[in-house]
């Protein structure tokens, strides 16, 4: 079975509860407090509910408060949310977006970091090819 894609206030709940790691509505509520100080408990409770419903996050029901945690790693739902994006927005190609993302703007530690990743992927193909 697939997990569904979260809607974007699934995805804001989720950019919460992944840095907490397994947690309760109570915890993900106060988490998500600094961001959004009006966000009353029930809405996130029931939010994490439907959530579960869905299969998006796995419930612990052993305990008294039920701790939650997401059915899928950030890295694996990023990727996935990434591809199709890619497919949708820029017919397949991982170049168009990528070009994109760089005329949206970033700062300059981001194309720095960038930058890096670039030439430490370069060196690590370079020393794979060399090794053939």
């Amino acid at each position: 079975m697939s997990i569904p894609k979260p809607t974007a206030a699934e995805l804001e709940l989720l950019q919460a509860l992944w840095p907490l790691g397994p947690a309760t509505a109570k915890q993900v509520h106060e988490a998500m407090l600094s961001d959004k100080p009006e966000l009353a408990y029930g809405t996130v409770l029931r939010l994490m509910q439907i959530m579960h419903t869905k299969g998006i996050l796995l419930r612990d029901e052993s305990q008294r408060s039920h701790i939650y945690t997401p059915a899928q790693a950030q890295a694996t739902l990023q990727s996935s949310l990434l591809k199709d994006l890619m497919q949708k927005a820029f017919a397949g190609s991982a170049k168009a977006l990528v070009l994109a993302a760089l005329r949206s703007g970033i700062s300059k530690k981001e194309r720095e970091e960038i930058e890096k990743l670039l030439k430490e992927d370069k060196e690590a193909k370079e020393a794979k090819d060399g090794k053939k």
